[in-house]
């Protein structure tokens, strides 16, 4: 595939979602065409012939390149977050279903903090935890950890209070529509999770320092390169505050995983 091909591939997946943003009505009704999407998606970002080709785009460096790769970014995100409402939808509908989107997403859990293991001890907090909460289910289940999720988003703080009570029966979560910088528990945290689609991650990182203990561990998902028109990218961290642990690179997902420390 040529640029002038590759390019106009990505105008194509932008103006997708763009429409199927928009017609998310609360409702199941268009579902299944925005996972058949975002499954498609899914296998672009990771297929090695195209992030061959957007490595030679990304050369330019040009605005219109700059301004289509955050125009994906915004968009795949908020579809993901719509995708997330209509799993959760038919879970509560009693029509549950898996895509491969989130057949990804749940492998990539299962190795989240590398050798910081959480254990039944451990305080996890997920930024941007969505309508479906995967990780403080997955965690919960298998650690017995107390996991908070908190999100901006009322819908799918809602939803998701919704979907523990339906999964998660007993297990030690919670979820709280506030920012991070209010949560009282981030105190204590052990292990705190940024979504990779939250585009402030790094801000909010920023601002957590002073309010997190000495030694908390904190896994930011991230993606760089093609992965960058599906999550928000690594940046710098102020090395005065934070230390780049260990980077966690995954071929075969969706998003790749970088683990801080307190400097």
């Amino acid at each position: 595939m040529d640029l002038e091909q590759f390019h106009k591939y990505l105008v194509d997946y932008r103006d997708k979602f763009v429409i199927l943003t928009d017609q998310y009505d609360g409702t199941m009704k268009h579902g299944s065409e925005l996972e058949k999407v975002i499954d498609a998606y899914s296998a672009f970002i990771l297929d090695e012939g195209f992030q061959e080709a957007w490595t030679h785009l990304e050369e330019y460096a040009s605005d219109p390149i700059l301004q289509l790769a955050e125009e994906l970014r915004k968009s795949s995100a908020l579809c993901v977050s719509i995708m997330e409402k209509y799993r959760a939808l038919r879970l509560l509908n009693e029509e549950m279903d898996r895509s491969e989107y989130f057949r990804n997403i749940e492998t990539c859990i299962e190795q989240e903090f590398g050798s910081f293991q959480v254990t039944a001890d451990s305080k996890v907090i997920l930024v941007g935890s969505g309508s479906f909460p995967m990780t403080p289910l997955y965690i919960a289940k298998q650690t017995g950890a107390e996991v908070i999720g908190i999100d901006i988003d009322m819908e799918a703080i809602e939803l998701g209070k919704k979907v523990i009570e339906s999964l998660g029966n007993g297990l030690n979560i919670r979820l709280e529509g506030i920012p991070a910088e209010q949560l009282e528990a981030v105190k204590g945290a052990t292990h705190i999770i940024f979504s990779s689609t939250v585009s402030v991650k790094y801000d909010l990182l920023d601002r957590l320092h002073p309010l997190t203990n000495r030694h908390v561990v904190v896994a930011m998902r991230y993606g760089n390169h093609l992965k960058s028109l599906f999550n928000y990218p690594m940046e710098q961290v102020d090395e005065t505050k934070w230390r780049l642990v260990e980077t966690v690179l995954r071929p075969d997902q969706v998003f790749d995983i970088a683990l801080y420390q307190k400097a």
